[in-house]
């Protein structure tokens, strides 16, 4: 039930590449909002092309926040992400508009949400398990994570190794399991979430994400890629669509090759978004372009 005495913030969910941006700014050009950006790549202003980034028509068209505010040099965490998005949040609605925040990275939306945990963190450790999994690779990775906690081993995203890094280093310095960790409640925020799940058939979806990576390719991706390759190892392009191209550089196989791995990796990507978001509640779900009952269901909410 949505609270009456808390403005609305809209989220818009759903696999990569289904529709979210398109969806967001029919709403805002419909009901006088302006967008926040939860994806965790989108705020490097040298990440445009791979990042599938608004073009600056459409940055012109509706206020965008959190997009092209950091060089990729610098440092960004979720927790740095959840104070400026509950302050710009706020600031939006001050204006009397409306807030659509755009995902984008699952823990970055739980920051806003639900807000983050204050969970231990030790450099040097993490450079130790970052260089186990180096040498020993992921099966490796998630036998140690599984054998510290393996209870939330069951939970996690075992593909993702940042994750899994992540989880055994918070581990490891806690020495106590993650349930003991991990927040019982959200944080009290002074808006009341409204989240819009976007789906399309798979067949559909694929087809979408292998022209959208053509696409990339032919606008630039390549070029894109190499004009960042010294800042390789930062998180941020250990992702898909810049890490493909990483070993394409070095000889390791061609441009077919790198752009049949993106292709894989995007459409694994999606799968496991849509599996994560399938457990999530409270996600309303629309056809990818079911744009005026999208926003036909959000006047029913406003007026609520």
């Amino acid at each position: 039930m949505t609270d009456k005495k808390k403005p609305l913030l809209i989220v818009i969910v759903g696999p990569t590449a289904v529709g979210k941006s398109a969806a967001a700014l029919e709403i805002c050009k419909n009901l006088k909002g302006e967008i926040i950006s939860a994806d965790s790549r989108q705020f490097y202003r040298e990440l445009s092309i791979g990042t599938a980034k608004p073009d600056p028509a459409e940055l012109e068209e509706i206020p965008h926040h959190l997009i092209n505010m950091l060089s990729i040099s610098e440092e960004y965490t979720a927790g740095k992400f959840e104070n400026d998005a509950v302050r710009v949040i706020d600031q939006i609605h001050q204006k009397g508009l409306l807030p659509v925040m755009v995902g984008g990275s699952g823990l970055y939306i739980k920051a806003v949400l639900e807000g983050l945990d204050s969970l231990p963190s030790n450099p040097n450790l993490r450079k130790e398990i970052e260089s186990f999994y180096e040498t020993q690779g992921l099966e490796a990775l998630q036998i140690r994570l599984e054998n510290l906690d393996p209870q939330y081993y069951r939970k996690i995203d075992k593909q993702n190794h940042v994750r899994l890094i992540r989880a055994i280093e918070i581990l490891e310095l806690s020495e106590v399991k993650m349930q003991d960790l991990l927040r019982s409640a959200p944080k009290r925020r002074n808006f009341t979430p409204l989240i819009i799940g976007l789906e399309r058939p798979r067949a559909e979806l694929y087809k979408t994400i292998n022209k959208r990576v053509d696409r990339m390719i032919k606008n630039g991706l390549v070029a894109e890629a190499k004009s960042v390759i010294k800042y390789q190892d930062n998180q941020a392009l250990q992702t898909v669509g810049y890490k493909e191209l990483f070993p394409h550089f070095k000889g390791e196989y061609d441009l077919k090759r790198a752009t049949e791995l993106i292709k894989q990796n995007t459409r694994h990507y999606a799968k496991r978004q849509i599996t994560w978001l399938r457990k999530v509640d409270d996600v309303h779900w629309f056809k990818h372009d079911d744009h005026a009952k999208i926003i036909d269901f959000i006047k029913t909410k406003l007026r609520a």
